[in-house]
């Protein structure tokens, strides 16, 4: 290896060495382990459809434009750019790809989903890395931009439509889905029987293999395609390069505003495809406000992934399913959800417990007490925290892994040309 890609990776993968590495079959056990403790509170509860194919079907739908949006985000941050206009370059991907998507059909749309997105990123790279304004500022900005825009577009597009207005689209064609033959059924069937630990890896598995958008594989293809090209190529070295120290990057020939542009531009192609695919897949329409924050959650999920792939992609799994738990049966299951995190912070108490972090301990112990004492006194939570619970979600996981975060080092610091001369 030359002496100049050395020094790069140097860059891009700091001292200290960091964590460990969790080999595969640990990754394994501790999903077989997380696995059978639903199960099981599926069984104490009786909410059977906690894992039911419908329930992991729809979130795997939900989850989608979450890791989309969130999988846009580590383009941008680990190129340095923090993109909090994600929600907005959203918006503009459900106007975009409804807008195309009635006029020419669902492909089309969700290539200029994936344009207008493009163009929200774009403008935040010219704003950000030309002009060095402040990143939340401008991504603040992009956020409103958006919800105007498409409000004004929609009064000269969609308003004279029929079954369309100037805050909905008249009704789009879908996409097709795909069901494996045989599996999905057999699938149903083992779920059906509500069996510990079997029925619900039938579930998960049933989930997976029916009813399946073609957009959706796409969707999750763009998961290891990330990791590859920014892990495995001289491109993704370099990229990686700007957001952890750019002023050495430019010493070693880096064209760093090259690779900040092309990033955030292609950070915002991914959340307007998140956005296109809930117009188009989702919903098969437009309706004004419908990203209803994904956009911001997709960021919690990127972070919530330690700024990688395979974390991001379980985070978004995360809160996707728990958006789905209202949809069927909401109040059961969420209500099953309490004893569940109950259950899991009586692990956090052990682990503090062995950390020798004694306040820690008691503060999840005495949350832990509540819960279950909520748990047992109600049936049913109220419809409000149903409602809530995805965003609540949200705020406890990034509280919980707040200290087990490492950024890219350049995240968000101005950086202007010629320093590293």
């Amino acid at each position: 290896m030359s002496t100049s890609k050395v020094s790069a990776a140097r860059v891009a993968a700091p001292k200290g060495g960091g964590r460990r590495k969790l080999s595969l079959p640990v990754v394994l056990l501790i999903i077989a382990g997380a696995l059978a403790l639903v199960s099981l509170v599926r069984l104490i509860s009786g909410a059977d459809d906690v894992t039911s194919v419908g329930q992991v079907s729809g979130a795997l739908e939900l989850a989608v434009p979450i890791g989309l949006a969130g999988l846009g985000g580590l383009w941008a941050e680990r190129a340095g750019v923090v993109n909090i206009g994600l929600e907005g370059m959203m918006i503009l991907g459900t106007w975009f790809g409804a807008w195309a998507g009635f006029q020419w059909g669902p492909w089309v749309g969700v290539l200029f989903g994936i344009i207008g997105g493009a163009l929200g990123g774009l403008l935040h790279a010219i704003i950000t890395v030309t002009f060095g304004v402040n990143h939340i500022v401008s991504g603040v900005a992009i956020n409103i931009l958006a919800v105007g825009v498409t409000r004004y577009l929609s009064n000269f597009t969609f308003a004279d439509e029929p079954g369309g207005s100037s805050k909905q689209s008249p009704r789009l064609e879908e996409i097709d889905k795909i069901t494996i033959p045989g599996l999905s059924d057999w699938m149903q069937d083992l779920q059906q029987h509500h069996w510990f630990f079997v029925s619900d890896v039938a579930g998960i598995v049933g989930g997976l293999v029916t009813g399946l958008s073609w957009l959706t594989v796409v969707a999750l293809l763009l998961i290891p395609v990330t990791w590859y090209v920014l892990w495995r190529t001289p491109f993704g070295l370099r990229l990686r390069s700007c957001g952890e120290s750019p002023v050495a990057a430019e010493t070693l020939g880096v064209n760093v505003y090259k690779y900040k542009y092309i990033a955030v531009t292609i950070s915002g192609g991914l959340a307007g495809l998140g956005g296109a695919f809930l117009a188009i897949v989702a919903t098969s329409i437009y309706q004004e406000g419908q990203t209803g924050g994904r956009g911001y959650i997709g960021l919690a999920a990127m972070i919530f992934g330690n700024w990688m792939p395979g974390g991001m992609a379980l985070g978004a799994g995360l809160f996707g399913f728990t958006d789905s738990l209202k949809l069927r049966g909401g109040a059961e299951n969420v209500h099953a959800m309490l004893l569940l995190l109950a259950i899991l912070l009586v692990i956090v108490v052990f682990w503090q417990l062995y950390r020798k972090k004694y306040v820690s301990a008691l503060i999840s112990a005495v949350v832990s007490g509540l819960l279950f004492t909520w748990y047992g006194l109600v049936d049913q939570v109220p419809s409000q925290f149903v409602d809530a619970a995805p965003y609540v979600t949200t705020l406890l996981v990034l509280a919980l892994s707040a200290q087990r975060l490492r950024m890219p080092k350049a995240d968000g610091v101005p950086y202007r040309k010629g320093e590293g001369k």
